[in-house]
């Protein structure tokens, strides 16, 4: 049994005798000797993961002005910064957008430019007190400029991310990039092997304090990032680090069309080998990591998973959905992911880089919650018509023209003998029989393969699984399959109309 302490594994490090391999290189080793002797001979673990963060933002103190100035508002290079704090301290999200060009131009290349040694126009405005009178102040601030610039991004490196498709008929543009009609690609994001908390998904090295390569330069992780959600794999990390030392390689801006601006960051997180339990952990391949396929074109946060994938799918650059190949594409870059992780192997191999355990572990069973909305989402339930007229599977064509004639229902759910959905008949089939002259029954007309809908169903859910289906209504079921309602095309229309 393998146990190395910290402290070891640092006196090697000190020493120049460490042995550091990256998670790429890890697989082959433990493949080839176990995870014990894996253990034995390696030391460090280093990760790594370059891609669109866009929960990434940096912290400003400017400095007092003279006369001093309290800011209410600010703008850098017209993009505005969240100044509720202090005088003169600011926060700049990658997410904002310019009040000028719109989603040309954010927060994230006001980062990068001041990475870059780019200077930027600050424009503030405040209301004047007594011991703040200033009340607009201009002026052009570079990196060097400003006391401080902290990077401390609430939400970043998901231990892994859902895929994501497009159902719809019509191309979407999202945070996933631009997605194409019916199921046209797949993108993903995330760097498999090399991703840091799928080489640690116990989180046993990696939590509050512990030490990482952020952005170029040295960081720390601050501890669980918003929305955390461990429970279901969907772990992510707080983390922060000094702008001023951070590098352009990798941290870059990035304008995703029709949805806005997102910051790439780059971070690299080691993983000191204390025993065989976090050597085999380290040894995680793209086909142990596995994520949903989402379909983007249901406009709601339960979006239907087309189907499972692992990373080794989706990086082979096509999947099959529905019965034919579709193309994948990565919105992160698995060349500067290693990368990361090979010059973090560098900086510890030379005695730059020390490890560091974590003073808390990161919770590890817990969800993330959905918003509480105060005003109803609404549900199936609340618009479908509760008096529906069925037929049975053998009555004749002659008896279901007569229901649709009585009732003006173009929509016939049809019924086994103990009420069971078996099928549906349309006015169009019964029109289409009669021109055929085909009065048989029911069962022979009817279209066997019912699109269905349930209660607490969200009306936008169905909504996008009628258009994806081409139809105009849907039987509403129970557990049970029998029928508790009917939603048609007309009811989710009239519901929009009251809204708008």
């Amino acid at each position: 049994m393998v146990k190395k302490t910290i402290h070891e594994i640092n006196g090697r490090i000190r020493d120049g005798s460490v042995n550091v391999v990256t998670a790429e290189e890890m697989v082959h080793i433990v493949e080839e000797l176990g995870a014990e002797a894996a253990a034995k001979e390696v030391d460090v673990v280093t990760t790594g993961t370059f891609g669109a963060m866009c929960s990434s933002g940096v912290w400003l103190n400017f400095g007092h002005s003279e006369p001093p100035i309290k800011m209410q508002k600010v703008f850098l290079n017209d993009v505005e910064a969240y100044t509720g704090v202090a005088a003169v301290d600011a926060f700049i999200g990658a997410g904002q957008v310019s009040e000028s060009v719109g989603m040309e131009y954010g927060g994230a290349h006001v980062i990068e430019d001041l990475i870059r040694g780019k200077s930027v126009h600050l424009h503030a405005t405040s209301h004047g007190t007594d011991c703040y009178p200033r009340k607009v102040l201009d002026t052009t601030l570079s990196l060097e400029d400003m006391n401080q610039a902290i990077m401390l991004n609430p939400r970043n490196a998901y231990q892994k991310y859902n895929a994501a498709t497009n159902g719809t008929k019509s191309t979407i543009h999202t945070y996933m990039g631009t997605l194409l009609p019916s199921f046209g690609n797949v993108t993903y994001s995330g760097s498999g092997v090399l991703s840091p908390l799928s080489n640690d998904p116990d989180y046993i090295t990696i939590g509050s304090g512990t030490r990482i390569f952020l952005g170029g330069a040295q960081g720390y992780i601050v501890g669980q990032g918003t929305q955390h959600s461990s429970g279901g794999g969907f772990g992510n990390l707080m983390v922060q680090g000094d702008l001023k030392h951070m590098n352009p390689d990798y941290i870059r801006a990035a304008n995703f069309t029709g949805y806005g601006t997102s910051l790439y960051v780059g971070m690299g997180i080691p993983i000191p080998i204390l025993n065989e339990q976090i050597a085999q952990a380290t040894a995680v391949t793209d086909a142990g990591v596995t994520t949903n396929i989402l379909d983007y074109g249901i406009p709601s946060r339960d979006r239907a998973a087309v189907r499972e994938a692992t990373y080794e799918e989706l990086c082979s650059g096509h999947i099959e959905i529905n019965g034919r190949d579709v193309p994948t594409s990565s919105l992160s870059s698995f060349k500067k992911s290693r990368t990361i992780a090979s010059e973090l192997k560098e900086w510890i191999s030379k005695g730059n880089f020390f490890v560091s355990m974590p003073v808390e572990r990161l919770p590890k069973d817990i969800s993330a919650k959905p918003m509480k909305q105060t005003e109803g989402i609404a549900l199936v339930s609340d618009i479908m018509a509760v008096s529906v007229v069925t037929i049975n599977k053998g009555a004749s064509v002659y008896d279901a023209a007569k229901i649709i004639m009585e009732t003006n229902f173009n929509h016939l759910p049809v019924v086994s003998a103990d009420a069971t959905l078996v099928g549906i008949v349309t006015a169009w089939d019964i029109s289409k029989a009669v021109s055929q002259n085909k009065f048989d029954l029911v069962e022979d007309i009817m279209t066997r393969k019912v699109i269905t809908a349930s209660a607490d169903e969200r009306v936008a859910v169905v909504a996008r699984r009628m258009d994806l289906n081409s139809v105009s209504a849907m039987p509403v079921i129970n557990k049970e399959k029998h029928i508790i309602g009917m939603i048609t095309s007309d009811d989710i229309s009239k519901l929009y109309a009251r809204r708008s």
